[in-house]
């Protein structure tokens, strides 16, 4: 570890310890969310000791994460990878289709105009910028039907032919923090790749309920976020994102708010440990990363 990466770790956590003790001083509880981000976006993770357990953590996160193009029923987002993590989210769900020996970036039938060099590179940049920081992401094989052993061979090539072996963490189990600084934790969502299984029953619980119109949406995300602070263990995902009757868009803008509201209220003020939280269009919805890096600490 550098020297400057340490002093900017123990400033970062002495911020995050001035910020938690101004508010119980303030007539708050240990448990309570702080009013403000105590980190900078770009660096939160750097507020962490090494040994913390991801279950342990709330992480931003975005569904469909390359998906900008292709119309009002495919766009997910509307910034691109650097942005996203800039913006505090720390998990990517990368969906790629197996197609002449690469990795296309696709939503269902609609390609992206992205590559998985397109996806990796602002990882790699951002990582090498702020060297506290992981990024936690899902590949998934998207509108191919190309055996597991095919995707993992085009996998295999960008690992080693392409160079990009070193950026990944890839391994069994979930590593803690410390383990996967400056990396990107590899969840494989197929069966040919390599390390940790995404939605193993036994590290995960995952709530993904894309078929369900708003109304119902919301009351499963409630849950799901309840669940995560009174059973804790596992690592949480708690999709917002659904593609029921209406455009992805239009969803966003119905649950992004009410999901912003349930997080900065009072019932929800000593929520931890809320686990993965995807989002569509989050940067459409000011101040919703920020309320979710609240419930870290």
């Amino acid at each position: 570890m550098s020297t400057h990466f340490g002093t900017r770790r123990a400033f970062l956590a002495g911020a995050l310890a001035l910020s938690g003790t101004a508010l119980v001083g303030a007539g708050g509880t240990a448990g309570a969310a702080v009013a403000s981000p105590a980190l900078a976006p770009q660096d939160w993770m750097g507020g962490f000791p090494d040994a913390t357990r991801f279950p342990a953590l709330t992480i931003p996160g975005t569904h469909n994460s390359g998906a900008r193009v292709g119309g009002l029923y495919v766009a997910c987002q509307t910034t691109g990878i650097a942005e996203q993590l800039a913006s505090g989210v720390r998990f990517l769900d990368i969906r790629c289709r197996a197609f002449q020996g690469s990795f296309t970036i696709h939503h269902a039938a609609y390609y992206q105009n992205l590559n998985f060099d397109d996806i990796l590179a602002p990882c790699r940049d951002f990582l090498r910028a702020h060297p506290s920081e992981t990024v936690l992401m899902r590949v998934k094989q998207e509108y191919s039907e190309e055996s597991d052993e095919t995707f993992r061979r085009i996998f295999d090539t960008y690992l080693d032919d392409k160079g990009w072996r070193s950026l990944f963490r890839i391994g069994d189990g979930l590593p803690t923090l410390g383990e996967a600084r400056g990396r990107v934790v590899l969840l494989a969502d197929n069966a040919g790749l390599p390390g940790l299984r995404y939605a193993d029953s036994a590290l995960f619980d995952v709530q993904d309920d894309y078929g369900a119109e708003p109304i119902a949406k919301y009351s499963r995300i409630e849950a799901q976020f309840r669940k995560a602070v009174q059973q804790p263990g596992k690592l949480f995902v708690n999709y917002v994102s659904t593609a029921a009757l209406l455009p992805p868009r239009w969803n966003a803008d119905r649950l992004n708010p009410q999901v912003h509201t349930l997080l900065d209220s009072a019932g929800a003020a000593g929520w931890r440990g809320l686990g993965i939280v995807p989002l569509d269009f989050p940067a459409t919805r000011p101040g919703l990363v920020e309320a979710l890096l609240r419930h870290n600490g």
